[in-house]
């Protein structure tokens, strides 16, 4: 029996040996932000985005490679398929992490996820063929469920009053991976063309052309794995409250087999299962993932279709831009992004809600998409400067919707329900980011091929496409479909 310890200001019970009571009883005493805690979120959900976004602005020349595509046409298609492998693989073991996570902890899901990125990134950057590099990203995703224990995680390690910091500074991570990695992609691709006086012809950075960035990213991850030595574990480990790591794991069990309605009541009171442990019968929850996946399917595609349109010829209704043109775009996006997440969107949050902001930021991301093909008939100075600003805005109110719906779905839960809740999360955005890529790449690929159309011509139609899915998922923000627990429903 763990000996309790004596909390003079609460009547809570801490227990000596449990992480969860320690990081609980630091959480009472600490007054402000812990930028240690803040560091640690960012480093390590940054170094599990960047290998999930850093192929996109080369992915098309290294699909052409590859030589499966039998016309230039077809790139797309192929590289869609290639962008979609890694989703699918989280998609299939979200859930399985985030029960792992309740069970035995945040850190050694982290850890592994950490781990998952130092060697299968490094092998992809080594892929010789078109197999193996969706063997590697396949795995890359499979082995890797990181995310989901770093939103639970960033709920937890933080008083409650900074809990939109917390999901603030993940979705800021993940935002900046989205740009930084492919901004490392178009800068370190093909470093014997870019950089002739450091990497020469005929050498090991000529015969594998794109492992350059993948590398990099691993030797990053690496310092991450390092820092995860001194990571503070925040899951309870006594199964006297509440917050037994084993309900939690039964309330996974509870959502995705429905096993606890054949326990016997007498049983049911002695786990104290609420009536709302069924995560799938909890619609405040349900909802805003039904509405996150939306918005998650149409910002991989953005992804997608932003670098392969960048890159395309102009006679296909592209900018020419080389990988390095990308690289610049999506660093400067990134660095506006980092200003806004850190300094104004917790203001911005606290003005206006989660919810109206992220309805706000849907509805003016419409105009700004279909204003891309028009913004490809500039030239010169004029074209980078426009595409730079309408990419820094995309990204801004891309984050500012994904941010308020990471708060609204740990909000949702309690926290030995965090884990579980979070894995589903992360499976089902992981499918609806598959589906992503391959939709985006085939979608850009049929735009092509219709560029003298009377209806939406070539890259009109792509980003008409994209458009109807933010549409869809702007509605769902607004009841009855989108529901909220009663303490946020005044900011609606």
């Amino acid at each position: 029996m763990a000996e309790e310890l004596r909390q003079p200001l609460l009547t809570r019970r801490y227990y000596e040996n449990c992480p969860g009571c320690k990081v609980d009883q630091a959480k009472e005493v600490t007054q402000g932000v812990p930028i240690r805690h803040l560091l640690n979120i960012w480093i390590i959900v940054l170094s599990c985005t960047l290998p999930a976004s850093s192929l996109f602005p080369y992915l098309y020349f290294m699909v052409r490679d590859f030589h499966i595509a039998k016309r230039e046409e077809d790139i797309g298609s192929y590289a869609g398929y290639l962008g979609s492998s890694f989703m699918f693989g989280r998609a299939l073991t979200s859930i399985f992490w985030g029960a792992v996570a309740d069970r035995y902890g945040r850190k050694p899901v982290v850890v592994i996820g950490v781990i998952t990125v130092i060697i299968f990134n490094t092998l992809f950057g080594l892929s010789v063929n078109f197999w193996m590099a969706i063997a590697t990203r396949f795995l890359l995703g499979f082995l890797n469920g990181s995310i989901g224990p770093m939103k639970a995680y960033a709920t937890e390690i933080f008083r409650d009053e900074y809990h939109a910091i917390g999901l603030s500074t993940i979705s800021a991570a993940w935002g900046i991976g989205l740009i930084i990695g492919p901004s490392l992609g178009g800068y370190l691709a093909q470093p014997t063309e870019k950089y002739p006086h450091i990497f020469t012809k005929g050498s090991f950075w000529d015969k594998f052309p794109y492992f350059l960035p993948s590398f990099c990213i691993s030797v990053f991850s690496v310092g991450v794995l390092i820092a995860c030595i001194w990571l503070p574990e925040t899951l309870h480990n006594h199964k006297n409250t509440d917050e037994s790591p084993d309900d939690s794991f039964e309330a996974l069990e509870n959502a995705t087999s429905g096993i606890e309605a054949d326990k016997k009541p007498q049983e049911l009171e002695q786990k104290h299962v609420k009536s709302d442990e069924n995560l799938l019968l909890n619609w405040p929850l349900m909802s805003s993932i039904v509405v996150y996946c939306f918005f998650s399917l149409h910002d991989i595609a953005y992804q997608e279709v932003f670098s392969l349109w960048a890159v395309s010829p102009r006679r296909l209704g592209g900018m020419s831009f080389s990988t390095d043109d990308v690289g610049n775009v999506l660093a400067i996006s990134g660095l506006a992004l980092m200003i806004y997440q850190l300094t104004l969107y917790p203001y911005v949050e606290k003005a206006f809600g989660p919810i109206c902001i992220a309805r706000i930021s849907g509805v003016l991301t419409i105009p700004l998409l279909q204003s891309y093909p028009f913004i490809a008939m500039l030239s010169g100075f004029t074209l980078y400067l426009v595409i730079n600003i309408a990419s820094v805005l995309k990204y801004s109110l891309s984050v500012t919707i994904i941010t308020g719906l990471f708060i609204l779905q740990n909000r949702a839960v309690e926290q030995h329900q965090r884990g579980a809740a979070n894995g589903i999360s992360m499976t089902a955005m992981s499918f609806f980011k598959a589906v992503g890529p391959a939709g985006g790449g085939a979608v850009f690929s049929w735009s092509q091929k219709r560029l003298h159309a009377a209806f939406l011509p070539g890259a009109h139609m792509v980003f008409f496409v994209l458009n109807l899915i933010e549409g869809l998922a702007v509605l769902m923000l607004f009841k009855p479909f989108l529901r909220v627990k009663k303490p946020l429903e005044g900011k609606q």
